[in-house]
């Protein structure tokens, strides 16, 4: 469903391009509320109204939803649904997966359309995508080594050896 990723490392850089995104998609979808997931049901950012809401239960209850979901693709030979929607009397949800690993979930009501929100929300979802493949590229390079921006960049482990003796 997610792909072999389980969980990522946020760095505040991407952090805040990830906040400008689903601003200016809460803007230009006209929605209530927007909301980041992790596919382990851990809020990762919001945009919009949420005081009224618990975010932690609608991050949780959104992630199991989508692995419900996950498992009803599988029964009719599906790989994935990968936007769902939920009509409500006042409010409605659009969800979607994002680079295969994080939940997006736009809230809005009668001031947007879902026609509005599926078409601003495509366009987010790229900018997403290629935000979570910088997250992605960042880690590996931190974890091979390779991270020229650490401050542990520059020592060798010549370095540390003449440390302890």
């Amino acid at each position: 469903m997610f792909g072999p990723q389980s969980t990522f490392v946020m760095y505040d850089e991407e952090y805040q391009r990830i906040s400008a995104v689903i601003e200016k998609l809460l803007r230009e979808s006209n929605s209530k509320s927007i909301f980041l997931v992790d596919k382990n049901g851990q809020l990762i950012a919001a945009s919009g109204e949420s005081e009224h809401l618990d975010t932690t239960s609608l991050a949780s209850l959104t992630a199991g939803n989508i692995a419900a979901t996950g498992g009803l693709a599988k029964l009719i030979g599906e790989k994935e649904f990968s936007i769902l929607f939920h009509e409500g009397e006042k409010d409605n949800l659009h969800i979607s997966i994002i680079a295969g690993r994080v939940i997006l979930v736009v809230l809005f009501d009668q001031r947007s359309s879902l026609g509005l929100v599926r078409l601003r929300v495509k366009k987010s979802s790229e900018e997403l995508g290629r935000i979570f493949e910088d997250l992605s590229r960042k880690s590996e390079d931190i974890k091979r080594g390779n991270d020229q921006n650490s401050p542990f960049a520059e020592i060798t482990d010549d370095d540390i050896d003449n440390l302890f003796r």
